[in-house]
């Protein structure tokens, strides 16, 4: 049997307020371990080229001129 079988075999045992202070603590170790993990840093450059392909066969000066005389309508 497994070590999470058996601990599941012992949290069943428990009573609903013990369960209850076993699910809180166990919350409580794994925030503190996710928390000490430092999140990866990312850079706005990343995100270079994405969605280019939306604009493919696209001239940038129509599609400006378009936008502005739909402001004027």
């Amino acid at each position: 049997m497994s070590n999470y079988q058996e601990v599941l075999l012992q949290a069943q045992s428990l009573t609903p307020e013990e369960q209850i202070r076993l699910i809180e603590e166990l919350s409580s170790l794994i925030r503190q371990q996710v928390t000490m993990i430092p999140k990866q840093k990312h850079s706005i450059l990343e995100l270079r080229g994405l969605g280019k392909e939306i604009w493919n066969g696209i001239d940038a000066q129509e599609y400006i001129n378009q936008e502005r005389d739909s402001w004027n309508a």
